[in-house]
Formats: structure tokens, C-alpha cells, sequence
């Protein structure tokens, strides 16, 4: 995603805004760039019956299909807190952070989990527990073979149950590999973490993972399945208008069962059973094309996985945002690759070309040459194929720039743009001639994003609120904020290399426009985005970094309060007390060019003035915290934030550091590293390498924790002296 990257929850700083006079700035020429689009009333309605839902999708779909059946070859897709917390569960333990989400109570995945009696992690397939006072691994349990150890998957925790979610189809669970094919999707493993670990139920929808959220005990899985129907080949001499005409005339007869969302479901004993979505728990939006469904999976940790009935939306989806009582799901299904928009970086800069095997960069002679190691899809990306980094650190979305890396996913080809048909010539010399056969060429669909809105303050199935629609591409989940009865979007439209970013402000109940605020960087496209409670915080940027300010306390007028211009981008904002804000991304030329690793600290108090305080910068650089702020770490009490640090010198990459940082009213400055030993031999020979580079951080007390391949690493927090070494079994 994830997928998708994340910030904290509400930190208000509306006292500082009450008490500054702004001026409004919307209304200056050429202010607003983006062209307003009918949201219209696409709110979704159930079918009447199954003959219904069959009718309409049979119908939908058919007007989809191309020569090739549902899409085409596949392209590549390129994209781009830790929250303070007290105990949480067993008075007992001690003051512990939290996984870095984007909404306070509102669980999000990850690698690494603790509740500071322990730390829990899945690593490789491995699934560890580990004693914080003891410091030594109490628990173990090995959830696919080694081959499989390429695996992306994350945790979420409640009590003593684990969720572990492996992301990509093609798992085997370990030790069942002679009566268990892989499963068809994504796997969901339910762990009891009360002895020794042991699995207790799994989940195997069809479809493609797209994100999960948690509150309390209470899990909401969000998956997207596509129909399953089968389109033979017609032969080398069909035309392609022909082949499409046939593969129509395929999906008006597809049965019904071709549609409806299906999953597996195993006990504790091991007893399989599987299920579909009924339909009548199916709805759709007025307009669809019938070409995916998304469904939420919903169930309580704490009773197992004793499935409450799931629903499906005759929708897609690929970001998912959740408050206390929404889930929000948004997509463009009508358009998968992103536009193109100019790289930011001008001059000296390597080309970047993608292909299907892997990412290849062809450098300048005075550029470093960079290695291209595999990594895991970031949480909520589209999971199609296995995912590549290219290190050091990459632009969040668009075209990279040097000195960046880039996730790069393979993503569903579009399924549903709509076509248009070019009548044949005329004048043919005779009329025994025959008329060329007209040719239908694709036709850009509207850049739009489509907004869904689950109620889940209720226990059991959530409850499908209304739809609504944007113009342009999200970012990513920090793009959405709901608050006081209002969801805020933030959204970049482009239009060949113009393009300009705007801020909508909807009505929660209803998905209705209320008001809006356009014109923030023309030319740019946004790279990061917070909200904080009744203000706004949009980055863009193309050679300089434009830091908005927005005044959003009337829904119905937001406007543009403030602009800071500086050299680079933040990648990802975090709030470091009233009146601060932490920028975490790329130092750039003054044309452009990304330098390395720089993280600021803004001072936001006067919403008109933003200003830049102080800056770090690490040159030839880059952070995973840039495009997954799992991996970011701040620690109010102390004014520490660490981050995982990739560093290059021209001729090698260097792994495995995080960066230690404090962070005061005035300042940002470097304490120190942390580095875990180089793997052994026998561990870098296997199918997937061991790499010691820090993915997490984790505050226990007074010591930060970081998590790796390899094992997890105990320094003083004040100091950062060596206090334990705890390694993971490579032969696991």
C-alpha cells in the first residue's frame, strides 16, 4: 500500500489558528487548476435478488471485455507515528511505543508488534515471541518452509491471539505440503500466543490482500477479487474485434458463482470449509463495470475466526483509511497507472526504466551504481507479482528522480477502460474491396477517485454508509482525514505534464462535496499530506518543496492560509507538539535534484508563516520511513525519533544502520547510529538472503529495541550504549 503509508492520530492545533488573522488566497488568478466534477448520487444500492445481481454484472462486464479477456498484459506500477503510548494490557508493564499509525486506537499491520512484556515479530515466515524482561525468545513458531521465506506478511495483536497476514497468494502453510496446494490468495493465520505459539484457524480468501485495520479485538479485512472466467483461446486468425465479440458473449453466460467473492476457512483442528459471499449481502454504486469486487472480512480475535457474514461491494479498491467507527476504501478502478508527470530531478540524472523482470538503472559517470535487491510490497499496493526496491529511498509516487529508490509493483493491467470505435475509411477504390475493420482504441478515462464508507461501530458486519467521488489520484491513506461529520480529501489531477493538487471537503453521512481549496502546486504533485484536527499540512513539489498551510474549520470554505518554498520534499509529516511538525524525505538541488536523506522540524504556529526551524541532512541517502512511516519512530518524552538509514558511497550500498535523532522546540540533531552484525555465510547462501538492515524501532521502557533479519538489538535510550544482543535462528 499498502499501500499504502501513515501518519498519527488528531493533535489540534486550533488554539494557534483561532488566534492568527489569515487571509484567504483562493480566490488569486489561477488559483484553482482542477475541474469540478459532478459528485452526482452513486450511493449503493442491494441487488433485488440474485437473478438481479447476475443480470447487472453479466451486463457490466461484458462491456469491458477486450480481445484479451478481462485486461491485457500486465504492466508495472511504480509508487512511490509512532504513536506515544502508555501500558497498554498487564498493569505490569512498562511504558512501551506503539506501531506508527494513522489514527489513534486504530490498529494498522506490521512486522513487529509489543505490549511491553513482549515484543512479537514475523520474520521470513517465523513467528517470535520475546520475554522484554528477560530478554530472551520464549516462543517460536515456523509458519512457512524456508523456501518460502521471501513472504512478505505482518501482525496484528490482541491479548494472547496473533494475526499474521501474508499478503501474496502461493503460500503453503509449513509441514502440508503434500496434502495442500498453495492457496489462491492472500492467507490470514490465526496464532494463540498463551503457551507456546500454535495456529488455531486460518483464512484463505480468492482475491488480493488490500489492507486490514483493528480495533480493540475486532479485525476488518479488506480484500479484491476479480471474476473467475475462463476465456479460451479463438486461434491466431481471429481479429481482435472478433475475439472480443466472443469473450462478450463468454460473460453474459458466466454463472453466477463466477462473481461472488469466495474464501477457506480452517478450524484448530485443521477441518477446512469453504464459502462465498451471498448475494444478497452484495450491493453496487449506480455506475460499475462489474470487473472486481471488494469484500470486508470481519471477526473478533478473541472468538477465533467464527466468520461473520462478509459483504461485497460491486466496487474496487486500494487504500483503505479507518477512524474509531468508518472504514473508509478508495480507488480509481477505471484507470490503474498513474499519469506521467515530469521527474523532479533536471540535470545528471540516471534513467530509470522499468520493466517486468526488474528495475534497471543505466547511471551517468559521475553517479553511483545501484543494486537492485528484492523487498517487500509495501502494505496496500496492488500485490500482483512480487515486489523490488531499488535503494536508497524513492519519491512517493510518479517517475523517481536519482538518488531515489522505487518500489515497483506489478499491477492488475486496466480491466475496464472504455474504448471507442473509429468508423472505417472511406473512398475504397471498389466496391468488392473490402472495408477495413474498424479498430476500437482506448480512450483516457476520468481522472477520479472513488470514496467508500463502511459504519463499523457496531460489532459484526459493517454496515455500507454511501459513495462519493473526487477528481485526481490520492497519494495514499494520509490523503484522508475524517473529522466533526466531515472527510477531507487530498487529491493530484494532471493532464499530460500540468497538474495541480486540491483539497475536498466531504459530508461523512452522505459522501456529498461541500467545499473545496485548489491551486496548491501547480505544475507539482503532492508527496505527503496531514491533517491535524481543523488544519491541513500538503507537500508538493517538482524542483522546490512548496509546505501549505489550510485552514479547514468551515467545511464549506476551506482556504489557503500559508506557503514555506525550500529546496527537497518531505515524504512524510509527523507532529512533534503544538505548533511543530516533523518533514521526513529528500534534500534537492535547486533544480531539482535529490541529495539524500533530510528530515526538518517546521514551526506551524502561525498557520500564514510556516517556517523551517532546523534540518538534518544525510548526504547520498535514503529511509524506508519515506514511503512506510511503520518504520519511523518518535518518542515525545525524550524527543527521540530514530529511522532506518540506507547510505550509499559510489561504489557500495551500506545496510543495516538506524538513525538517531533529538528533536527539541528549535532543533533536530543527531545523536548516533545503531548497526546488527553482518549474517553469516551459511545464512546469505540461502533462497532468500538475510539482510541486517533495521526495519523497525521500538521504545520498552528506557531502551530502544530495533528489529531486523537477523534479530533484535537492546541500546540505552539515553546513549544508546549496547545492552543486548538477541539473534533469530538463521536455520529457522
Amino acid at each position: 500500500m499498502r499501500t499504502s503509508i501513515r501518519t498519527a492520530g488528531a493533535v489540534t492545533l486550533a488554539a494557534a489558528l483561532l488566534a492568527t488573522a489569515c487571509s484567504s488566497t483562493e480566490t488569486e488568478p489561477g488559483a484553482s487548476r482542477t475541474t469540478p466534477v459532478d459528485l452526482g448520487n452513486i450511493k449503493l444500492v442491494s441487488y433485488n435478488g440474485c437473478d438481479d445481481m447476475l443480470a447487472g454484472l453479466r451486463s457490466a462486464t461484458a462491456k469491458q471485455v477486450g480481445p484479451w479477456g478481462l485486461g491485457g498484459p500486465q504492466i508495472m506500477y511504480m509508487e512511490a507515528r509512532s504513536d506515544v503510548a502508555t501500558a497498554r494490557g498487564k498493569s505490569s508493564a512498562p511504558e512501551h511505543s506503539t506501531t506508527n499509525v494513522h489514527e489513534a486506537g486504530v490498529d494498522e499491520p506490521d512486522l513487529v508488534k509489543t505490549d511491553g512484556n513482549r515484543v512479537i515479530t514475523v520474520n521470513r515466515g517465523v513467528l517470535r515471541v520475546v520475554d522484554t524482561a528477560t530478554r530472551k525468545v520464549t516462543g517460536t513458531l515456523k509458519l512457512v518452509d524456508a523456501e518460502q521465506a521471501w513472504a512478505p506478511a505482518d501482525l496484528l495483536v490482541s491479548g494472547d491471539r496473533a494475526l499474521v497476514l501474508f499478503s501474496g497468494g502461493g503460500i503453503i502453510p509449513f509441514g502440508a505440503m503434500a496434502k495442500r496446494p498453495a492457496s489462491p490468495g492472500p492467507r490470514y493465520v490465526l496464532i494463540d500466543l498463551s503457551g507456546e505459539p500454535k495456529v488455531i484457524g486460518s483464512l484463505t480468501p480468492n482475491g488480493s490482500h488490500v489492507d486490514a485495520r483493528m480495533i480493540g479485538s475486532t479485525v476488518r479485512l479488506v480484500v479484491r477479487s476479480q471474476p473467475e472466467i475462463n476465456f479460451p483461446d479463438a486461434g491466431p486468425d481471429v481479429s481482435e474485434n472478433e475475439r472480443t465479440r466472443l469473450n462478450a458473449d463468454i460473460v453474459r453466460k458466466a454463472p453466477l458463482e463466477a462473481w461472488l467473492p469466495k474464501f477457506e476457512t480452517t478450524d484448530a483442528k485443521g477441518v477446512t470449509s469453504t464459502g462465498s459471499v451471498k448475494c444478497d449481502q452484495v450491493s453496487h454504486p449506480t455506475e460499475y463495470t462489474g470487473t472486481s469486487m471488494l469484500t470486508v472480512h470481519s471477526f473478533d480475535l478473541s472468538q477465533g475466526l467464527a466468520e461473520t457474514t462478509p459483504i461485497s461491494v460491486a466496487a474496487d479498491g486500494d487504500t483503505v483509511y479507518g477512524t474509531g467507527s468508518s472504514l473508509y476504501v478508495t480507488s480509481n478502478p477505471r484507470w490503474w497507472w498513474p499519469r506521467p508527470i515530469e521527474p523532479p530531478m533536471i540535470e545528471d540524472a540516471p534513467t530509470v526504466t522499468a520493466t517486468a523482470e526488474a528495475p534497471q538503472i543505466e547511471p551517468t559517470p559521475t553517479e553511483p551504481t545501484v543494486t537492485v535487491t528484492p523487498a517487500p510490497a509495501p502494505t496496500g499496493t496492488p500485490s500482483a507479482g512480487t515486489s523490488v526496491a531499488v535503494t536508497p529511498a524513492p519519491a512517493p509516487t510518479g517517475t523517481p528522480s536519482a538518488g531515489t529508490s522505487v518500489t515497483v509493483t506489478p499491477a492488475p493491467a486496466p480491466t475496464d477502460a472504455p474504448v471507442t470505435v473509429t468508423p472505417a475509411p472511406t473512398g475504397a477504390t471498389s466496391t468488392s474491396d473490402p472495408a477495413p475493420e474498424p479498430v476500437k482504441t482506448p480512450v483516457e478515462p476520468p481522472e477520479e477517485t472513488e470514496v467508500h464508507r463502511f459504519d463499523i461501530a457496531a460489532a459484526g458486519a459493517p454496515r455500507y454508509v454511501a459513495s462519493g467521488k473526487v477528481p485526481g489520484r490520492l497519494l495514499n491513506q494520509y490523503s484522508l482525514s475524517e473529522h466533526e461529520g466531515h472527510l477531507r480529501v487530498a487529491t493530484t489531477s494532471t493532464s499530460g505534464q500540468d497538474s495541480s493538487s486540491a483539497v475536498y471537503v466531504l459530508k461523512a453521512d452522505t459522501l456529498k462535496k461541500v467545499g473545496e481549496v485548489g491551486g496548491l502546486g501547480a505544475g507539482e504533485r503532492i508527496y505527503s499530506v496531514r491533517f491535524i484536527g481543523p488544519v491541513g499540512y500538503v507537500v508538493t513539489f517538482k524542483q522546490v518543496d512548496p509546505l501549505y498551510t489550510l485552514d479547514l474549520r468551515d467545511p464549506a470554505a476551506p482556504r489557503k492560509t500559508g506557503e514555506l518554498k525550500i529546496t527537497g520534499y518531505s515524504a512524510y509529516l509527523h507532529p512533534a507538539g503544538d505548533g511543530r511538525l516533523i518533514g521526513l524525505g529528500q534534500e534537492a538541488s535547486e533544480k531539482g535534484r535529490t541529495l539524500g536523506t533530510q528530515v526538518s522540524l517546521f514551526d506551524v504556529g502561525d498557520p500564514a508563516n510556516p517556517r523551517r526551524l532546523s534540518q538534518m541532512f544525510q548526504k547520498d541517502s535514503g529511509s524506508e520511513a519515506e514511503w512506510d512511516p511503520h518504520a519511523f519512530l518518535y518518542w515525545a518524552r525524550t524527543g527521540t525519533a530514530v529511522l532506518p538509514l540506507n547510505t550509499w558511497n559510489g561504489t557500495e550500498q551500506t545496510n543495516g544502520a538506524a538513525l538517531v535523532l533529538k528533536i527539541d522546540e528549535s532543533a533536530v540533531t543527531k545523536v548516533g547510529t545503531i548497526v546488527h552484525a553482518r549474517p553469516k555465510a551459511a545464512g546469505n547462501a540461502r533462497f532468500a538472503p538475510y539482510d541486517p538492515g533495521i526495519r523497525r524501532s521500538i521504545v520498552i521502557g528506557d531502551s530502544l529495541w530495533t528489529v531486523s533479519d537477523l534479530g533484535l538489538k537492546v541500546n540505552a535510550l539515553n546513549g544508546l550504549a549496547d545492552q543486548a544482543w538477541i539473534p533469530f535462528d538463521q536455520t529457522s
